[in-house]
This record gives C-alpha cells, structure tokens and sequence, in this order.
C-alpha cells in the first residue's frame, strides 16, 4: 500500500497565516473614480499597492441606482471601514470624474476620520 502525501500549505515554511492581519498601513491613499453611472473607490498605501476596494455594483445597488450620492457613499464606508480594522490613521483622497457620487465619496471619507488632503484629476 501506497504512503499518503503529507499535506503542506503554499507558502514555503509551511506556516498558514492570514496575510490581511500581518501589516499595518499608518498612513494611505483613497482613490475615488466617480462616472455617472458607477462609482469606485480603491484604497491604496503610499507605494501604490491596493489594500481594499470597493465600487458601488459590488454593494447591491443595480440599475439608475448606482448613480445616485448615497450608493456612492455607500462603497466609501465599505472600502473605509476595511482599512480602518488594519491601523490605518490618515490617507490622502484623489478623486476623478464628473459623477455625482464625488461629493458624497468625500463626505464619507471625512465623517470616517482618515481625511488628511484633497487632490482633484481631471
């Protein structure tokens, strides 16, 4: 009869970890892209690697309702609320589009406590 194959994870020390637990993020970057009828907010630490995201589809919200400040506002708590459970303090907030969720976006990301300053793209 034939050995069984021991069971070993992919990582190479054979350690499984819960890789979201192992760092903390003091200080990141939002990123707000607001169209008129969707609106993603992607949440970054100052390298560029995404942390956490979340658009306004992916909260529940279909059709004409997607557009609309609140759903923005919405995806915004949802994206926060992640990196707030990892230790992040401050983030800088860009934003980009013509979409009517910009204001809202913002209005979360302030009343959340991480606002640190504006950068507006075209």
């Amino acid at each position: 009869m034939a050995k069984p194959i021991p069971r070993t994870s992919s990582c190479r020390n054979g350690r499984i970890s819960s890789r979201k637990n192992a760092c903390r993020i003091p200080k990141g970057v939002i990123h707000v892209q607001a169209s008129f009828n969707n609106t993603v907010v992607t949440v970054t630490n100052v390298r560029g690697w995404v942390i956490s995201w979340s658009s306004v589809g992916t909260c529940g919200f279909k059709g004409t309702r997607r557009g609309t400040p609140f759903a923005t506002q919405t995806a915004a708590g949802n994206a926060i609320r992640t990196v707030a459970d990892q230790g992040m303090q401050r983030a800088e907030v860009m934003i980009k589009g013509p979409g009517l969720g910009r204001d809202a976006a913002l209005r979360a990301i302030r009343r959340s406590g991480l606002y640190d300053k504006q950068r507006f793209h075209s």
